[in-house]
């Protein structure tokens, strides 16, 4: 899922993973658990500096703009300390519990954010099924969506860093 202008509603339906995240010379990105210590050496070059490296949440979302499951990666940590405040928050709690709406304007260096959360809602129970998406294949390259099955690869809810 990509917050695209306007309003982008959806349900957050899995626990998150992390990582860094950079773009390589083939403008593909590459997925780190932990930051990396120096430069990578394929890491994309723009004017004469390297791009920068991102601090990402990625999860399993309900679009419901495209009506399906998708993976939601957040880089914006404006975005990210919204979405921690709200878990702290003890009227709100676990975001799965509710749907988000984040507005996006702009474009560029000039794009803004902001993000609101509606009131806790049940979700129809069909549509919350998230076992055969595997957020760590985001590390490997691999399609998440592939079928197999994460199992105890994904990341324990404890572990979530909100």
């Amino acid at each position: 899922m990509r917050f695209k202008e306007g309003e982008n509603t959806f349900r957050v339906l899995s626990s998150a993973v992390t990582g860094y995240e950079y773009w390589n010379k083939d403008n593909k990105p590459v997925r780190l658990k932990k930051q990396p210590t120096s430069t990578p050496a394929d890491i994309r070059i723009e004017g004469d500096k390297p791009i920068s490296i991102k601090y990402f949440w990625a999860f399993v979302v309900y679009n419901y703009k495209a009506e399906k499951k998708q993976i939601l990666e957040i880089t914006q940590s404006s975005l990210q300390n919204a979405i921690r405040a709200l878990c702290e928050n003890a009227k709100w709690g676990d975001p799965k519990g509710y749907d988000i709406t984040v507005g996006r304007a702009g474009s560029g260096l000039e794009t803004e954010y902001t993000l609101m959360p509606s009131p806790h809602s049940a979700f129809p129970v069909d549509l919350i099924g998230v076992e055969n998406i595997n957020l760590e294949a985001l590390f490997s390259g691999n399609d998440p969506f592939s079928g197999k099955v994460a199992g105890k690869d994904e990341i324990d809810p404890d572990k979530i860093p909100f």
